[in-house]
């Protein structure tokens, strides 16, 4: 079976930046490898193209530049916050302002942020919105250990627990509204 849209893929791979020798960031086992399903949308789109059609037992090594990962640094989303959005009951709390800290934050419209956190003021903090990956080439190296159908629930579980506003689920080839593909 090939990797192609609403199958169950399961595979092990590195992940380096700066060059196929450069830095590792993730590795992958095939005891702890990762899963998920093919189209679902929580995938890098580009990825998924360079493993699609791909069968268990094959081995894949591919880059993914920067605009094809997660974009370059966009300077407009390093930012500074003033520094009393960060009081709890009139006070900074410390454990969570300090350089190089990774805060969860949302936006006015209630969007899920992380930033991490690049200098502290007395007035502001500067932090940076950006992916931590921005700006990085990717380059994979791994092994497709499966790939096979995906069940009912594996492809409800992928479109967030979503049925198909049909009636029907992601799986029968309705229209669900999620990003699975359906």
């Amino acid at each position: 079976m090939k990797i192609d849209r609403n199958k169950h893929v399961t595979l092990s791979y590195e992940l380096r930046i700066n060059g196929s020798d450069g830095e590792m960031i993730e590795q992958t086992s095939p005891d702890a490898p990762l899963q998920f399903i093919f189209g679902s949308g929580k995938m890098l789109e580009m990825f998924e193209q360079k493993l699609e059609g791909l069968g268990a037992g094959e081995k894949f090594k591919f880059e993914l530049k920067a605009d094809e990962a997660y974009g370059d640094v966009n300077p407009n989303a390093i930012v500074d916050i003033p520094k009393n959005i960060f009081e709890v009951n009139g006070q900074i709390d410390e454990s969570i302002i300090n350089i190089g800290n990774n805060v969860p934050m949302q936006d006015s419209h209630g969007n899920r942020l992380n930033g991490i956190v690049l200098e502290i003021s007395d007035n502001s903090v500067k932090m940076d919105f950006n992916h931590p990956l921005a700006g990085d080439d990717l380059h994979f190296n791994g092994e497709v250990i499966e790939v096979r159908e995906a069940t009912e629930d594996e492809l409800i579980e992928a479109c967030d627990g979503e049925s198909c506003g049909d009636g029907g689920s992601c799986g029968d080839g309705g229209s669900c509204g999620c990003n699975c593909g359906c």
